[in-house]
């Protein structure tokens, strides 16, 4: 009886291994990429999976978009300025079969390929491009990733540069260049307020020479704005009496 229930044991061992290395599940976003003898079968799942005992091997591939930090990377850009830059990778399996048998590791493979391709592109463009125009930057890393990681059936869907550390001495020369430029436009702004000031004191001039009685009516106004201060006493006297001092015809 001792030797039948260990016979018994020991099926259901062998019975549940082999069950075991059949029967595999795969997720939603899960792929199983099947050899059999060595020999690619393909893709499988998502779902229930079964295997021949033994002679099949399955390697399971992850499908959904996969976040790669880029660590900081030191680049020279094209005008001599040392930068260290960071930058994050958004990617995604789109052939199991080629992610598997055209790269050992395919993760490891992008991000290397990641950080070689950010010190090249950085090292083509001048520090004031990279600055104003991140966009374009981001989108030239995106083609050249997604070409060079196609044959690996991997997808590089966007790029994105994190962050840009300037050396301490760029950034003060930056900071004063700043300031100067706001002084500049500060006194042109100034100055093209004075031009169309005179440009208006002129035409008010003109038209209260060819008026008389319009230089009156200013005259009368600036008196009362005079008067509302209350710090002087103002004692009007007629235009023609004005005109007597200033060598004018007294005519109104």
């Amino acid at each position: 009886m001792e030797l039948l229930s260990g016979g018994f044991l020991f099926i259901l061992i062998v019975a549940g291994t082999i069950l075991s290395m059949s029967v595999k599940v795969l997720n939603e976003y899960e792929r199983g990429v099947v050899f059999r003898l060595g020999r690619i079968i393909g893709a499988k799942g998502p779902g229930l999976i079964l295997l021949v005992p033994f002679m099949d091997k399955m390697f399971r591939v992850d499908t959904r978009v996969v976040t790669l930090d880029v660590p900081p990377q030191d680049a020279i850009s094209r005008d001599n300025v040392t930068i260290k830059v960071n930058a994050v990778v958004y990617f995604r399996v789109v052939d199991p079969n080629r992610a598997v048998v055209e790269v050992e590791n395919y993760l490891l493979a992008t991000s290397k390929l990641a950080q070689t391709t950010l010190r090249s592109v950085l090292g083509q463009v001048e520090l004031d491009e990279l600055l104003a125009s991140r966009d374009a930057i981001n989108h030239r890393l995106q083609t050249i990733l997604d070409q060079q990681t196609e044959p690996w059936g991997v997808k590089v869907s966007n790029v994105e540069v994190k962050q840009i550390d300037l050396p301490v001495e760029m950034q003060r020369a930056m900071a004063r260049q700043a300031e100067a430029e706001r002084e500049r436009r500060a006194k042109v702004i100034a100055a093209e307020g004075e031009l169309q000031a005179s440009q208006k004191l002129s035409e008010a001039a003109t038209v209260m020479a060819s008026s008389p009685n319009t230089l009156q009516l200013r005259y009368l106004q600036t008196l009362v704005e005079i008067s509302n201060n209350g710090k002087a006493t103002v004692i009007p006297l007629p235009i023609d009496v004005l005109r007597q001092f200033t060598g004018g015809s007294g005519k109104a």
